[in-house]
């Protein structure tokens, strides 16, 4: 066996020892991709949200504005 395979071997036996320990996996690949998506979610939603009420806000002030300007006219 060469140095390589034997440091191979002693890698692979911690791993599979730590996997014992803690009864789960070692890595956690993938795990900020997830919370950042979530994040995003939540953004998009509040960002919805917002323009919503924005619209809703600018409607309102320019049905006001509009019968405001209509009495300064007559």
């Amino acid at each position: 066996m060469t140095m390589y395979e034997l440091a191979w071997i002693q890698l692979q036996m911690l791993v599979s020892y730590a996997n014992k320990r803690t009864g789960r996996l070692v890595g956690d690949r993938g795990e900020g991709v997830i919370s950042t998506a979530i994040a995003v979610l939540i953004i998009a939603f509040l960002g919805g949200l917002m323009w919503v009420g924005f619209n809703t806000i600018w409607k309102g002030a320019e049905t006001n504005i509009k019968t405001e300007v209509n009495k300064i006219g007559k």
